[in-house]
């Protein structure tokens, strides 16, 4: 099973989370940023419809995939 990490980081003169090497947002507290990390990670986790995805890979080459909706990762925050 794929694991992704949410981990919450000082960055752009307040705090974000960071997925690999993806920022969100920016958020004045830690405590916010922790919150919306916390949601994200939830939101991620929870089955859904079936269907088909695209993505860019760190390569810049876009992927098309169906993804099943009960196919999800786990997720943890740290930070």
């Amino acid at each position: 099973m794929t694991k992704v990490i949410y981990t919450v980081v000082e960055h752009d003169g307040g705090w974000a989370y960071r997925v690999g090497e993806t920022f969100s947002e920016t958020f004045a507290t830690h405590d916010q940023a922790r919150k919306a990390a916390d949601k994200a990670a939830a939101e991620q986790v929870t089955a859904g419809a079936s269907s088909a995805i695209s993505y860019e890979d760190s390569k810049g080459a876009w992927h098309e995939e169906y993804s099943k909706g009960t196919d999800r990762p786990e997720t943890e925050v740290k930070g």
